[in-house]
């Protein structure tokens, strides 16, 4: 996971655009989020966009902050990445592909779909159909 830069900042306009587009309704609470958000290609958590909101000089409740990136996430605007079983960031890049997650640092990197490759996957369940494989794969330093 990066950490927020709230110096780097999506236009404003952009934001506002890409969430009437996604039929989000642009609130200033929701387009402050964005502003942080789509400033680059990045994983943050809710509580490290929520820092950066507070540097910022917004204020905004955290509850405020889940509640937008699941909408968020519930419109395809960014990809909900479970880091681990307490851990969940969020990712502004919602193209496909997996993650390296270093256990050391926290970091969260993007891998290429053509990187990992998959021979086989185990039959589905009677009456479903694949909707997406997600990879997370760990790493550390080496001892």
């Amino acid at each position: 996971m990066s950490a927020a830069h709230p110096q780097r900042l999506a236009p404003r306009d952009d934001v506002v655009r890409m969430l009437q587009a996604h039929g989000i309704s642009p609130t200033e609470q929701r387009i402050r989020v964005g502003e942080i958000m789509f400033a680059a290609a990045q994983h943050l958590s809710a509580e490290q966009l929520l820092d950066g909101l507070r540097v910022a000089g917004a204020r905004i409740s955290k509850a405020t902050v889940y509640n937008t990136l699941n909408l968020f996430a519930a419109c395809g605007l960014v990809r909900q990445v479970n880091v681990d079983s307490t851990r969940a960031c969020f990712d502004s890049n919602t193209a496909l592909h997996y993650h390296f997650h270093n256990l050391d640092t926290g970091e969260l990197i993007d891998v290429g779909v053509p990187e990992v490759e998959f021979r086989r996957l185990p039959d589905l369940p009677h009456g479903t159909e694949l909707a997406g494989v997600d990879v997370v794969i760990r790493v550390r330093r080496k001892a």
